[in-house]
């Protein structure tokens, strides 16, 4: 079984079911919602004081709930590979941007192996990121960038639809009502095929200055975006926007698969 842990109970299971009908149709797996951002779930961690993990905490939270997938005594190693999605959030308040990098990083240490810990993926401010395109294919998502005080002063979600062509999600998400048509499926994966592409080329650009897909991918690894992103963020108090469930669909496939289907012959 397969684990993946959300921040948030909506946005992203939203997003997980589209991306399970479209490259996980064999796979079993397994979406818990954290309810609270990464910066908690490190307090959190901290608390256990080294005793604890993911599944711990999970467990903990759905304690008496009709929809908990876990036993009494679930842990880690339960699962055959656990990848966790979560927010930078650069709009928090509540912490000096030096400490919630320190927490990040740590956190980013701690989930760097799906087998073990698990692996950890941040979106760029936040999961938002995933339609901050302006249509598809957009040649300069690799230029878009949000300050903090933005994103403080705004949200990002109104910043983001406000921006893009696309006045919903839909144009990623499958209608989950109903059976979808071929016509959707083909619609909708290639859409992600687009955004994965953007992504990816997008993350090497911040890494390395190329605007490509990288032949390797430890080359935009989640603590080399980090790291770069940290230099943006120090020069220039803003964020390269960035989202996560791309660069975990790329780094789970080969390749290959993710050249732009506007260059596959």
């Amino acid at each position: 079984m397969i684990l993946f842990v959300f921040e948030g109970a909506k946005r992203e299971p939203e997003l997980f079911r589209t991306i399970a009908t479209l490259f996980f149709k064999d796979e079993q797996n397994i979406v818990c919602s954290f309810g609270n951002n990464i910066y908690e779930l490190y307090n959190e961690l901290k608390s256990f004081e080294g005793e604890g993990d993911i599944v711990s905490i999970l467990r903990e939270r759905y304690i008496g709930r009709a929809d908990s997938p876990f036993t009494e005594k679930a842990k880690s190693s339960d699962f055959s590979e656990i990848y966790l999605i979560f927010d930078y959030d650069f709009q928090n308040k509540n912490l000096p941007l030096e400490v919630m990098n320190n927490q990040i990083e740590e956190m980013l240490d701690l989930f760097d192996n799906e087998t073990d810990n698990g692996r950890l993926y941040i979106n760029y401010p936040m999961v938002e990121a995933i339609r901050y395109t302006k249509s598809l294919p957009d040649a300069s998502y690799w230029k878009y960038v949000v300050s903090r005080a933005d994103c403080v002063e705004s949200s990002f979600k109104n910043m983001a639809e406000d921006f893009s062509d696309y006045k919903s999600l839909d144009f990623l998400i499958l209608n989950t009502r109903r059976t979808p048509t071929e016509k959707e499926l083909i619609s909708r994966k290639e859409n992600w095929l687009l955004v994965i592409s953007q992504n990816v080329a997008k993350a090497n650009y911040i890494c390395s200055g190329k605007n490509m897909i990288p032949e390797d991918k430890d080359a935009i690894n989640q603590q080399a975006v980090f790291n770069a992103q940290k230099g943006i963020i120090c020069e220039a108090d803003s964020v390269s926007i960035l989202s996560a469930f791309p660069l975990f669909l790329f780094d789970y496939f080969p390749i290959h698969q993710w050249e732009s289907p506007a260059n596959r012959k």
